[in-house]
């Protein structure tokens, strides 16, 4: 019999949510399991994810398009961003039956950022495959979202780098 899949949601404003559903991804895939990771808001200009699409077991959705900064955007670039967030997202969920870890990484700063439906996103986490474990990462998830987690670990910046003027870092940060 199989294990019912849980929800984990890796928030905060520290650096390593990402890190930590990649960390996830591997063990799972190295146990045999099938992950599927779905990356919103980022392109394919970081360092793990030549890697992961090399792992047997690992399918990575890429972020074919880049929008820019979420509070940058003009609204017709917002609607625009939208339209392609919420279909990426579609295209997560009718997939994710087939595997048994889904991330979707930097969800919750899509949903924040009104360009992919917290409403889409509630359905499919109340009625997901019963096995499918289902990873969520980024800041400020909603009060509905956490009433849904089974885990919910927040990283928390104590001291970062930027602070310093130290920018992003290749292999690193991406």
């Amino acid at each position: 019999m199989k294990e019912r899949g849980l929800i984990h949601i890796y928030c905060g404003d520290g650096k390593g949510k990402t890190t930590a559903a990649v960390g996830l991804a591997v063990r799972a895939a190295g146990r045999g399991k099938r992950v599927l990771i779905s990356r919103f808001l980022k392109t394919e200009d970081s360092g793990e994810v030549a890697v992961l699409r090399s792992i047997p077991g690992i399918t990575v959705l890429p972020c074919e398009r880049t929008f820019g900064f979420l509070f940058r955007m003009s609204a017709e670039e917002k609607k625009e961003a939208a339209a392609y967030f919420q279909g990426q997202f579609e295209k997560t969920a009718a997939m994710a039956g087939d595997f048994d870890l889904l991330i979707m990484d930097e969800i919750m700063a899509s949903v924040g950022g009104g360009v992919v439906s917290e409403e889409s996103v509630l359905e499919f986490l109340d009625h997901k495959p019963e096995e499918l474990e289902v990873v969520l990462t980024g800041r400020n998830p909603s009060e509905e979202l956490q009433k849904r987690a089974d885990y919910i670990s927040e990283i928390r910046a104590v001291r970062h780098p930027f602070e310093k003027g130290i920018g992003a870092r290749e292999g690193i940060e991406y």
